[in-house]
């Protein structure tokens, strides 16, 4: 598995180049980023230099934000599909093959409409991504505030996820498995065990307050070891299963961290040494 290291978790970062000196210096193997700003540290450095930074940093392009708006109106989805386009091949001039997203689980639609209408983007964007040789990785989102902060449950686990991926049914298309969303929804090492390598697109690592899992907010997120989330079964489990991609950190928080950003990139350091090891992969 390859330690990856995101902006979330960190304060404001300036732009790629210091997002790839953060995780070189830390022991990261991969970042997440969006296609935007790639294109920028290609136009400051070249294509060819840019490519030979991260070569010589030793990180990789992890994942790259998904561009489209794939949850509101069709006119906006439509919108997003040339800016798809352009972000696939800068990705796939960087070798990056992971494109993720997130979809809520709860909507006010109603829901037989609402999965149709999902599903037919992700299978258009899919085909799309699929020309660069990208997957689409989706991140279902389990705290319970927000499984019924609008009128209708949707998909929140793992399970409805993965069959989900059946109904839309292209083989680019996996899950994103956050630490956070499979604590929050009550998911167990056996989840994890029953799936498939190649169902997992992207791993999402942090862990959550201790309480009751009713109240975990998904905004509140703590650095790996740092809370009550079993992330040594997590990770064994992934390891069991053969998963070989990026484990990344994602720390979203309530208020905007304070430390330098070199101070929080040590801390994630000192975090994913912690569980790595713990967990027998280190």
């Amino acid at each position: 598995m390859i330690k990856g290291l995101s902006e979330a978790g960190l304060a404001n970062v300036e732009n790629v180049e210091e997002l790839i000196n953060l995780a070189s210096e830390n022991g990261f193997g991969a970042i997440d980023t969006s296609g935007s700003a790639l294109r920028n540290f290609v136009a400051e450095k070249g294509l060819s230099e840019a490519k030979a930074f991260l070569k010589k940093k030793r990180v990789i392009i992890g994942s790259m934000a998904f561009p489209v708006e794939w949850r509101q109106t069709d006119e906006e989805f439509r919108d997003g599909l040339e800016l798809l386009l352009a972000d696939a091949k800068t990705a796939a001039q960087f070798g990056c093959h992971t494109f993720f997203t997130y979809f809520m689980p709860s909507t006010d639609n109603n829901v037989v409409e609402h999965l149709m209408i999902l599903t037919k983007r992700i299978r258009t964007s899919a085909r799309l991504l699929k020309e660069y040789d990208i997957n689409l990785a989706l991140e279902f989102v389990g705290p319970h505030h927000l499984r019924n902060k609008w009128e209708n449950i949707f998909i929140w686990n793992i399970k409805s996820t993965i069959e989900w991926l059946d109904i839309i049914g292209e083989d680019n298309v996996g899950i994103v498995l956050d630490s956070i969303h499979w604590y929050t929804s009550e998911g167990t090492l056996e989840d994890i065990i029953s799936l498939k390598p190649h169902q997992i697109a992207y791993v999402h690592l942090n862990d959550a307050k201790d309480g009751p899992v009713e109240e975990v907010l998904d905004n509140d997120r703590l650095y790996p070891g740092e809370g009550v989330i079993d992330l040594n079964g997590f990770l064994r489990c992934l390891k069991e299963i053969n998963y070989t991609g990026v484990v990344s950190q994602e720390i979203l928080s309530i208020e905007e961290p304070t430390e330098t950003n070199e101070v929080l990139a040590g801390r994630s350091r000192k975090a994913f040494t912690k569980v790595f090891t713990e967990a027998g992969l280190e």
